[in-house]
């Protein structure tokens, strides 16, 4: 809102009304804002410092390797437990790994590892063959050579 001038002759250059927005006290508003922010962040971050002790896992009494199924070019099939070595038909896979795992065979994890050379219809005949003797927990390694 703006004023007119004193004075109203008709010779003399008349002001209108003025409509234009004075924006200095929305900056001095704007500033005093900025500063009180500024100021109060640094009081809201406050942490009381603690002195934890490192994470560490418990250790598994129960804790054994993991059993492996190794497959070569031509079908062979090898399962690996613990530190025996055992050279099976596909037929006889699941009869050998109940053996080797005793107790809850089906629950526990499986992992198996083929060659380069292997086609993929032996891997996948040994896969199929698990899930046919109710191995669900079956683990695919892949290994980086170089």
């Amino acid at each position: 809102m703006g004023a007119k001038m004193a004075g109203g002759g008709k010779g003399r250059y008349e002001l209108g009304q003025n409509a234009d927005i004075n924006v200095t006290p929305f900056v001095d508003v704007m500033l005093v804002l900025l500063i009180v922010f500024m100021v109060s962040a640094p009081m809201a971050t406050v942490a009381i410092k603690i002195d934890l002790p490192p994470a560490q896992a418990p250790k598994d009494p129960t804790d054994k390797k993991p059993t492996f199924i190794s497959v070569r070019r031509g079908g062979e099939v090898y399962v690996i437990a613990q530190t025996d070595t055992q050279k099976v038909d596909l037929s006889g896979l699941g009869a050998v790994l109940n053996v080797k795992l005793g107790a809850n065979a089906t629950t526990q994890s499986v992992l198996v590892r083929a060659d380069r050379d292997v086609r993929y219809r032996e891997f996948m005949a040994v896969v199929n063959q698990l899930q046919k003797d109710g191995f669900y927990k079956v683990g695919l390694i892949s290994e980086n050579l170089g």
